[in-house]
């Protein structure tokens, strides 16, 4: 198991940085091919959403990507201290999971109390205005982007805090071709 740790400045330019490691690691680690394009646009999003977040909050802060090929454990377990979640079976197989976890540290609530829009998954998709909100699209509001992750990942954590956010992301390993029939 490797993991490869990108730290990106909260710029928009950046985030297609983050997109193309994510692909190449994936890519590397043996995802299926039909899958690249998913971690692709899950990652962007996820960047995305952090460097909006940034920009309003704590432009100067970077944004950490760590990538890891063949976790045994599930997601978001481990290295936060707690042990390790037992990995999935399929089958009697482990099951390997290519993960990605994007960590920014804009705070998740306002400075109000009010809940942060750009950590809505699903609430408030569609803004009633024509303006534009900081880091989504216009007519859109910017949790669209974590419901178009959780749409594009197999399994998807997302953990708000006033330290910031962190979206963890993970698709299946490709299965291995040895576990078919033996030709002798």
């Amino acid at each position: 198991m490797a993991t490869i740790t990108l730290t990106i400045s909260a710029l928009p330019a950046h985030v297609r940085t983050a997109r193309l490691m994510a692909a190449t690691v994936a890519r590397r680690a043996g995802i299926a091919a039909a899958a690249i394009d998913e971690i692709r646009l899950a990652v962007g999003e996820a960047c995305s959403r952090a460097v909006a977040a940034h920009k309003v909050h704590c432009p100067t802060q970077p944004i950490l990507l760590q990538m890891t090929d063949g976790t045994k454990t599930a997601p978001g377990r481990g290295p936060d201290g707690d042990a390790p979640a037992p990995a999935p079976h399929t089958n009697g197989h482990t099951v390997q999971r290519f993960e990605v976890v994007v960590s920014d540290r804009a705070p998740a609530k306002d400075a109000d109390g009010a809940a942060d829009p750009v950590n809505s998954v699903l609430d408030g998709l569609f803004l009633d205005s024509d303006d534009t909100p900081p880091g989504g699209i216009s007519g859109f509001s910017p949790g669209l982007g974590l419901a178009v992750i959780t749409g594009l990942a197999d399994e998807v954590r997302i953990d708000p805090s006033d330290q910031g956010t962190v979206v963890r992301m993970s698709w299946p390993m490709a299965a291995e071709q040895a576990h078919g029939p033996s030709s002798n």
